[in-house]
């Protein structure tokens, strides 16, 4: 049954299958879907409309209604969405329907905020969100849109675990040990250490532009100098004695 409080989404039926079909319906403006569950013996094959669907996601209900043409509507959560690798796209998604009074497993987003005001960030730490989902059971009109949890009294080394977080009424957490999943934690930010460059005495030439002597030319020339020199004083002491 259809609740002005939850978000409503048209859908239609479709017949063309396969992923020809699905590119052209993208094309077309419209995202392939699939709805399961209750009242359906088998899958349906949907196409919902780009825009509407982007606006449901953004809103993030856990719970709405889809209204295929001229049926009744029935409440469904979102099963799947796949998005495109590369543009901002969702090119398929999975509707589950659901009964109002039965409890279901779902997954819900864990959302931080206060990290600005943490002790520890003040300090330079660097808040690691290491968990962004949990998975829950709950009533379907329980399920939250997300998670909040305050992070504003976290110091530096500190850590936050699921067992300190409390469950929003009607939901439980579904991890056997809540103690031993990791939200969040302050850390040290790591330093890289810039490799040390080791300056090399150049050559320069006219043009100033550096120049390289040839293998053994410094070598050579230096004992050539050498040799020079004893020749020169030779030669002097010869003069000398005439």
């Amino acid at each position: 049954m259809a609740d002005s409080n939850r978000p409503s989404l048209a859908v239609e039926e479709r017949s063309e299958r396969g992923s020809r079909e699905a590119r052209r319906l993208r094309r077309s403006g419209f995202v392939p879907a699939v709805l399961y569950g209750a009242s359906h013996t088998d899958p349906v094959a949907l196409k919902v409309g780009e825009r509407e669907l982007r606006h449901l996601l953004v809103d993030g209900s856990a719970l709405f209604d889809v209204k295929i043409g001229a049926e009744k509507s029935v409440p469904a959560i979102l099963k799947d969405r796949q998005d495109h690798p590369v543009r901002d796209e969702v090119v398929h998604v999975d509707f589950l329907e659901v009964r109002l009074d039965e409890k279901i497993h779902a997954e819900v987003t864990i959302e931080l905020e206060g990290a600005e005001d943490a002790p520890g960030v003040k300090e330079g730490g660097v808040l690691d969100q290491s968990t962004r989902e949990v998975g829950i059971e709950a009533l379907p009109t329980d399920i939250p849109e997300r998670i909040v949890v305050n992070v504003s009294h976290m110091d530096m080394g500190d850590t936050l675990t699921l067992d300190a977080i409390p469950a929003p009424q009607g939901v439980e957490f579904l991890d056997e040990n809540l103690e031993e999943v990791t939200i969040a934690s302050v850390v040290v930010p790591t330093k890289v250490e810039e490799p040390e460059i080791e300056e090399e005495t150049e050559l320069i030439g006219e043009d100033g532009e550096p120049i390289e002597a040839p293998e053994g030319e410094a070598a050579e020339g230096d004992e050539s100098a050498a040799e020079g020199g004893d020749d020169s004083g030779g030669g002097d002491s010869g003069d000398d004695g005439e």
